[in-house]
């Protein structure tokens, strides 16, 4: 026999290398040995002596090009050898199985066929009992072959009814029986497939299993759906195995089987061992259905109480107030926007933001403010995520207002422009418009870009920085703009009065009892609002009153009252005289406030900036924001480098000599209202302890160049020294509210403002065109003026008289504050009423710029 045959022949010898290898040519392939096989060993005539039986292993020769073949062959085999060996595990397996279940329907099969049979027989020697019996109670002779034949027909029915109840009994355990047949045949399939290809792929079970969850997870009412069907299937396969097992009907087995799935405690009244055997299955199965029942419930409970403490339901509201965005302004804004709902009984304020809504409810409750009837809603959400403003009803609000995020300026501007973009993109339109508070005057210009006619911008740094400027040169009006900007004393309304149409503006003036008109929202104009118009103007068709009244429906115009004009006392020179200002921090809009204070102030003032920003940077950062220094006409700019917390910094200034100092929030500290506040209240208390002690020195020359505010409610309002104003600029209303219970400050301008203004173009988004005009350098704005300009000392005028001789110099009287008292009187009442003025009395009149 040759080597090639032998090696053939059996798959699994192996070669070593003889030990005459290596004494042997290179054409010599090896000695062989086999292994203990009746099928492979040779002859043991042919078979050497001395020669044990061992393995044979062929080890490849890289010398003969030949002996690669044997080792590609051998490579094979021993790859495909797992994956037969595997199939053949897996299909004696499922033969196994096959077998078993095959057998158990086998032995099913003869013990119903074994209980036909006895059945039959227990039939047949009943009808013969019967017969008998038939017989031996008869009083008369019966046709033995009627009887025999009415047992016959008795008996056939009752072995088909038999027939029809094993046939259920079977059909029901076939159908048990199928889904392990099925997944087991599966198993098989999907491991061999896998197993004939070497790549690695998903079993069928898995790609089921996939499906399955798939369809449970995508549609929501999946896993209901599944266990109905469970439920039924129990029902109706119990219903056929009592049918199987007991003498009932099959409508009453059903039934019956419903009752065991429903209360486990049904089947206790079963009698025999069949029927209690199927009535204990049915019973613990439908033990497990209810219990997965009971845990879909409690999950599904428990996944709504969790969408609503997380704030995921949907607001069904309409005409609300909706807030975007979370900051320290929000509980003031709340706060304004719940009186002004009071007099509607109370309104709707939804807030979303990226917060927890137990958080901000929580904070919320925190605020400790009365609101009135307005119910705060929270939800939690993205105002960047259509679907999170679709929560929250944004198509149905009348005002959605958009706050500015605490931090830096430049992203919280972008996020509010995305916010914009957002709202834009509703499908379903916005019924009301956005108030959007900005951080940058430069970013206002993109904003209502994007937004369009829909968006009304509040830029809150230029607010404030305006609002220090006018509080700094004018004591007092920090406490006028509260009164106004706020709804819980008087503000701006604007309304169309028809009965007013022809007369002119000299006469509307003094037409309201219970408001003060501001301007005329002309129609002609495209309903541009103009404040402070010509006394000879008339109203048209169309036209528009604004008015500053307590509220909407408080005021109405009445009859025209008999008012004597009387003349001015004096002529008005506006007291315009050199100024020095102090500004202690660096804000980001430094170079406006230069700029505003530039155009107000007069020749020759001076303004020191006391900061810790090297100078050269300070120039660098105002030419980058538009300002030449240069080109200053009326101040002068004196740089002092220092840290405003430090005291002997601060003792290196002539503080006594300011007739201003405005304490602004730094720009390094202002991302934290609580730091940036901490920095200024620092700063506010070391400059009124080194006035306090620099006093003496200069109060005796104060005295003595008296001054027109002297004595008066401005001059006692004045901190540490009857020449300087302090103002300072306070981010937290909390703070300010601590201020003002401890007087350390009488001047306090922070973020309640802004909130304030907030809330009024949100309610009124007219409003903000008087606004913006109020706090632009041109136009009209706010004044205090002193009683001498309007009346003479002791001289008796009602307040509509005041008015008149106001108009005289085109300015309109707002209200008046008397020598004695803490606050002033906006939109008083009684306007007809005579009263004796004093001249350190004042009067708050709105007026062009000068």
């Amino acid at each position: 026999m040759s080597l090639d045959s032998e090696t053939s022949a059996s798959g699994r010898d192996w070669f070593f290398p003889s030990p005459s290898f290596f004494r042997s040519s290179s054409s010599q392939n090896g000695r062989r040995f086999y292994l203990n096989s009746k099928s492979h060993s040779p002859p043991s005539s042919s078979r050497p002596p001395g020669i044990r039986h061992r393995r044979r292993v062929k080890f490849p020769r890289t010398t003969s090009p030949t002996s690669e073949k044997p080792q590609i062959s051998d490579t094979k085999k021993v790859v495909d050898k797992p994956s037969a060996n595997s199939n053949l595990i897996l299909l004696s397996q499922f033969r196994c199985q096959f077998a078993l279940v095959t057998l158990t329907i086998v032995f099913l099969l003869l013990l119903m066929l074994r209980k036909t049979q006895l059945e039959s027989q227990v039939n047949k020697l009943q009808g013969e009992i019967l017969s008998l019996n038939l017989r031996l109670l008869a009083c008369h002779k019966l046709d033995t072959l009627n009887v025999t034949s009415f047992t016959a027909q008795d008996a056939d029915p009752c072995s088909r009814e038999d027939f029809k109840r094993n046939l259920a009994l079977f059909f029901s355990f076939t159908l048990l029986f199928i889904p392990l047949i099925i997944f087991n045949y599966v198993d098989y399939v999907s491991k061999s497939r896998s197993s004939d290809n070497l790549s690695e792929q998903v079993s069928l079970n898995k790609q089921i299993a996939y499906r399955v969850d798939v369809f449970l997870s995508v549609y929501p009412y999946a896993k209901p759906l599944v266990l109905l069907v469970a439920t039924l299937l129990l029902i109706f396969l119990g219903g056929l195995a009592l049918f199987g097992v007991t003498t009932e009907d099959l409508a009453h087995c059903l039934w019956l089987s419903w009752t065991y799935v429903a209360d486990s405690g049904n089947h206790a009244s079963s009698e025999g061992i069949g029927p209690r055997l199927v009535a204990v299955s049915i019973s613990f199965g439908g033990m497990l259905i209810f219990a997965m029942m009971l845990g879909l419930v409690s999950d599904a409970i428990s996944e709504k109480f969790d969408s609503l403490r997380k704030g995921k339901s949907e607001v069904v509201e309409q005409n609300h107030t909706l807030i975007l965005g979370w900051s320290d302004k929000l509980g003031s804004l709340l706060n304004q926007l719940a009186i002004a709902n009071e007099s509607l009984g109370g309104g709707t304020v939804v807030v979303m933001a990226e917060r927890d809504k137990e958080e901000m409810e929580l904070d919320i409750a925190k605020m400790e403010f009365n609101f009135k009837g307005t119910s705060v809603i929270c939800r939690s959400g993205s105002p960047l995520i259509l679907a999170d403003l679709k929560k929250v009803s944004v198509s149905k609000a009348r005002a959605i207002i958009v706050l500015a995020e605490d931090g830096n300026a430049d992203q919280s501007d972008a996020r509010a422009l995305r916010t914009v973009l957002s709202l834009t993109g509703v499908k379903e339109g916005l019924r009301g418009h956005i108030v959007v508070e900005l951080s940058d005057l430069d970013n206002e210009v993109l904003v209502k870009l994007v937004g369009g006619d829909l968006v009304e911008t509040v830029v809150a740094h230029d607010v404030i920085g305006r609002l220090m400027i006018q509080c700094a040169r004018q004591p007092g009006l920090a406490q006028i703009w509260e009164d106004i900007l706020g709804f819980e004393n008087c503000e701006f309304y604007i309304k169309r009065w028809p009965q007013l149409d022809g007369m002119q503006f000299e006469d509307v003036l003094i037409s309201f009892p219970a408001a003060i008109p501001c301007g005329i929202k002309v129609a002609s104009y495209g309903g541009k609002i103009i404040l402070n118009p010509d006394d000879s103007y008339v109203l048209q068709e169309g036209d528009e009153v604004l008015v500053i009244a307590e509220d909407d429906d408080t005021y109405a115009p009445a009859s025209l009252p008999k008012v004597w004009r009387g003349g001015l006392p004096k002529d008005f020179v506006y007291p315009k005289s050199p100024e020095r200002i102090l500004f202690c921090g660096w804000r980001r809009d430094m170079e406006d406030m230069i700029m505003v204070l530039d155009a107000s102030l007069a020749h020759g003032s001076e303004l020191w900036m006391f900061n810790d920003v090297p100078e050269k940077e300070r120039e660098k950062k105002l030419t980058d924001g538009g300002l030449d220094i240069n080109r200053l006409e009326n101040i002068s700019q004196v740089n002092r480098e220092g840290n405003a917390v430090i005291r002997r910094h601060l003792e290196s200034l002539p503080l006594e000599s300011f007739d201003s100092i405005l304490i602004l929030a730094d720009e390094s500290v202002e991302d934290s209202a609580i730091q940036a506040d901490s920095r200024s209240l620092a700063t506010l208390l070391l400059i009124r302890d080194i006035q306090a002690k620099r006093l003496p020195y200069v109060a005796m020359a104060s005295q003595a160049q008296g001054g027109s505010f002297k004595g008066s409610w401005i001059g006692e309002m004045k901190q540490a020294s009857d020449k300087t104003v302090i103002i300072s600029e306070i981010l937290d209303p909390r703070t300010k509210n601590l201020l003002s219970m401890s007087k350390i400050s009488d001047y306090v301008l922070s973020n309640e403002l802004v909130s304030m203004a907030l809330a009024m173009v949100a309610e009124d988004r007219q409003i903000n065109d008087v606004l913006e005009e109020l706090f632009a350098e041109e136009g009209n704005e706010m004044h205090i003026r002193q009683a001498d300009l309007y009346v003479c000392e002791g001289e008796e005028l009602s307040f509509y008289e005041i008015m008149l001789r106001a108009r005289q110099r085109r300015e309109i009287v707002i209200g008046y504050r008397f020598a004695n008292a803490e606050r002033a009187v906006i939109n008083p009442p009684a306007k007809n009423d005579r009263r004796k003025w004093s001249l350190m009395d004042v009067f708050v009149v709105i007026t062009e710029k000068e």
